[in-house]
């Protein structure tokens, strides 16, 4: 496997000067080559199931069902060993929407985790060049702004891809050793499952539902001209609106930021990402990263509640999929249930004897119809 010392190295030596900036070249190939060397060892996987490497405290395990509205539009990604690093790990889940948005959930899945690693391999390359000390939380956040405003601007000009009237959600945490990061573009949600004060289990939200009546979304649309309502045949349903109510092709959008949506993207949607971080305590267990289709029916106790009754971690984040459409018919019923698709990211190994020894392992799911 390649070094990451070595690309570092090979990346700082690769540094040009151009208009008096510094610049580093052949960043995206040698994460692209990461990425293959990874999907090769089973420790990147875009298909539910789990991923597991001996000598980490990681354990991921992923699952995706489609729902009653046609092709499945969730994504999801788990990237062991990210960057060659073993103590990171990459995880994420996509929610598509519109008639192109099952393409643009797989298309971001497939291009943020190189993109991110590219801008995060520069970065450091850029700081060994110049001696610059860099705050490991600024450089995450930093890298993952150029990431996504580079996706949705790649999305854009898609030869292939019409996102005018389509997009995606995604939601993404990388650890890197005692340090979660966290950046959300839409309504998917991260929550922690950690041992409270009095011994009890309690969910910890790390993310925002990026939602346009948030009082801070709601300036941002209303200061670009845009319209946050919602409709008398939706009631409590908020979406963006064009200045004159409406939108061409149908109703307005119920999220305040994502990739593509490009018919309103001057009017206040933007796909910037929500980037925060969490030092990881002894008390932290597990992270549950979910599609609406879970949180809409199930809440954050209850999730967190389901996870740890499972028999294994290894089928964690199925059980999960699974109550929530039990849920959908429970207490939704003549409405259609959403594809639900969750990651469950273990912070703490199970058991020395259980994982502590094992090999890289990725074993995929079957069902996922």
């Amino acid at each position: 496997m390649v070094q990451f010392s070595l690309l570092i190295n090979g990346l700082a030596k690769n540094i040009s000067t151009k208009n008096g900036k510094k610049k580093v070249d052949g960043g995206k190939e040698a994460a692209d080559a990461l990425a293959k060397e990874a999907k090769k060892s089973n420790l990147l996987s875009s298909s539910p199931g789990y991923v597991s490497v001996g000598g980490s405290e990681n354990f991921a395990s992923a699952y995706s069902k489609r729902g009653r509205k046609g092709e499945n539009q969730d994504s999801v990604i788990v990237w062991e060993n990210f960057g060659c690093q073993e103590d990171m790990i990459f995880c994420g889940v996509f929610d598509g929407h519109g008639p192109w948005g099952h393409l643009i959930s797989k298309r971001v899945r497939d291009s943020m985790p190189c993109s991110l690693l590219c801008n995060w391999q520069e970065a450091l390359a850029l700081s060994l060049y110049s001696g610059e000390s860099l705050h490991q939380f600024s450089t995450w956040r930093q890298s993952y702004l150029k990431t996504c405003s580079a996706i949705d601007q790649e999305l854009e000009q898609h030869p292939g891809i019409d996102s005018f009237h389509s997009g995606t959600t995604a939601l993404s945490i990388v650890r890197q050793g005692d340090v979660l990061i966290i950046a959300n573009v839409g309504d998917s949600r991260a929550v922690l499952a950690a041992t409270s004060s009095d011994g009890n289990l309690e969910p910890v939200q790390l993310t925002i539902d990026c939602k346009p009546n948030l009082p801070q979304e709601t300036e941002r649309i209303t200061r670009a001209k845009g319209k946050v309502f919602s409709s008398s045949d939706e009631p409590g349903v908020y979406r963006i609106w064009m200045p004159n109510g409406e939108t061409p092709g149908g109703p307005g959008l119920a999220l305040s930021r994502a990739f593509g949506d490009f018919f309103i993207k001057d009017f206040g949607l933007i796909s910037e990402p929500e980037v925060t971080q969490r030092n990881i305590t002894s008390d932290d267990h597990f992270v549950i990263l979910a599609t609406d289709g879970v949180w809409d029916v199930i809440s954050n106790q209850e999730a967190i509640e389901i996870v740890s009754l499972a028999l294994d971690r290894e089928t964690s984040a199925k059980r999960l999929v699974e109550h929530a459409v039990r849920a959908w018919k429970r207490k939704r019923r003549g409405i259609a249930i959403d594809d639900i698709s969750a990651i469950c990211l273990f912070l703490h190994p199970a058991s020395s004897s259980s994982q502590g020894d094992s090999l890289s392992c990725y074993k995929k799911s079957a069902d996922t119809s």
